[in-house]
């Protein structure tokens, strides 16, 4: 009974600080401006199944996809397993749907045993390619102290958590072969099996392993659940929602503004009712409280796995501009003021911005709205709107933009269209010399 007691409170604990954890990320979400994502759920429906539960994009970069499969498949398949082990310790029992499966058992077990192995694999697989073949996605100046040990970190974790697995079943392969009570003739061991010989015979000693990886294994769990609102491997819950709320417009398609709308259509047509406008709007977005809660979603999504960036044409050419460092300044910045709140109240103003404090204007202005980030990201993360809108504030709001930008604003102005020729002019190119 001690030890089921000792498994409810932490079991609860875990939950209570994970549920905690979960709502200031809710909270913090919630305070973008709203936009409307429910429109045609039967795409959304399409799209998450294809992207976050498919893993689609993935693809584009097979051996990534693969070993990431493997992880992916172990972390949903194995839950199973967790379930049972849940029951097991809350209740005493030991292995409990073993009875009920009967063969199936066998197999489900089997199959866990080959998934983490497989987790094994590709975690060692990931950890090579950050930290010996040093791939250049993995590195950038935004990618250096916490956002690289993060990383680490987690694979290091899922190896642990998967060694601790098959280390159970070893000895708990050893003890049914001895019959040992309590531990009943169930489930088949393909990999575990061969760890068994490395392991003491003596039925006492292998009791405290069996019982010792056992409590290590799910308490690491437990654990793990909450470290990932602190880690960028939040995405694996938040895939699924940020996935479903994708645009599902053609890329390149910007949001009017009903303010702008407003006036442009008024000016067109005297009898033109105005769209209603959120009091105290501004234009675009200074800080993480004017994007849409959409986009506050992107940055508690972003996997920081660095495509986005490898193929923005504005930083390949050694621009400063960074996509991923924008959805991580934005997740930073709002997990600033979501610490703010907590501290202070939610009307404390601590005089920082996104803008200027967290993405300079350099960045915004390098950005050639090519959406090849947004094609890239395997979650559908949409850092060019993000861009887009510290744009609009600082051209809209402060009536400042890149000298090149003020170029075609004053043609556009003088000559009806970007660039310096008269319109008389126009047609020069289609005269015969």
């Amino acid at each position: 009974m001690i030890a089921q007691i000792l498994f409810l409170v932490f079991l609860l604990g875990a939950s209570i600080l994970f549920g905690r954890n979960v709502a200031k990320i809710r909270r913090n979400i919630k305070l973008g401006r709203s936009e409307d994502r429910s429109d045609r759920p039967m795409d959304r429906l399409k799209t998450m199944l294809f992207v976050a539960f498919g893993q689609s994009k993935m693809t584009k970069r097979p051996v990534a996809a693969i070993m990431h499969f493997f992880l992916y498949a172990g972390f949903v398949i194995i839950n199973i397993e967790v379930l049972e082990i849940v029951i097991d310790g809350l209740f005493g029992t030991h292995r409990v749907f073993a009875a009920p499966l009967g063969g199936v058992y066998n197999f489900l077990i089997g199959t866990f045993e080959i998934l983490a192995l497989l987790v094994i694999v590709g975690c060692v697989v990931f950890l090579i390619r950050r930290n010996v073949l040093k791939l250049r996605r993995f590195s950038g100046k935004e990618m250096s102290s916490w956002p690289k040990s993060d990383a680490n970190y987690i694979l290091i974790i899922e190896i642990l958590l998967m060694s601790a697995f098959l280390k159970m079943n070893a000895a708990d392969y050893l003890l049914q072969q001895q019959n040992y009570p309590h531990y009943i003739q169930a489930g088949a061991f393909p990999v575990s099996q061969f760890i068994a010989p490395l392991m003491p015979q003596n039925a006492e000693f292998l009791v405290l392993i069996e019982r010792g990886a056992w409590w290590f294994h799910i308490l690491g769990i437990l654990a793990f659940l909450n470290y990932l609102p602190y880690s960028k491997h939040f995405h694996i819950i938040m895939a699924f929602p940020n996935t479903w709320y994708s645009n599902l417009n053609p890329k390149g398609a910007f949001n009017n503004m009903d303010s702008v709308t407003n006036e442009v259509k008024a000016m067109l047509d005297p009898t033109f009712t105005p769209l209603p406008v959120a009091e105290g709007s501004k234009f675009g977005a200074k800080d993480v409280q004017d994007l849409s809660w959409k986009n506050l979603m992107d940055a508690y999504t972003c996997t920081e796995c660095g495509r986005c960036t490898s193929v923005c044409p504005a930083n390949i050419t050694g621009k400063l501009l960074s996509p991923r460092k924008i959805m991580m300044d934005t997740r930073d910045r709002l997990t600033e003021v979501g610490n703010n709140i907590d501290q202070h109240g939610k009307d404390h103003q601590d005089g920082k911005s996104l803008l200027d404090n967290y993405i300079t204007r350099e960045e915004i202005w390098a950005c050639t709205t090519c959406n090849a980030c947004t094609e890239a990201c395997p979650v559908n993360i949409d850092p060019l709107n993000i861009i887009v809108e510290l744009r609009r504030y600082a051209v809209m709001e402060e009536a400042q933009a890149a000298a090149s930008v003020n170029s075609m604003f004053g043609n556009i102005e003088n000559n009806g269209a970007p660039w310096k020729y008269a319109p008389s002019d126009r047609f020069n190119w289609a005269q015969n010399d």
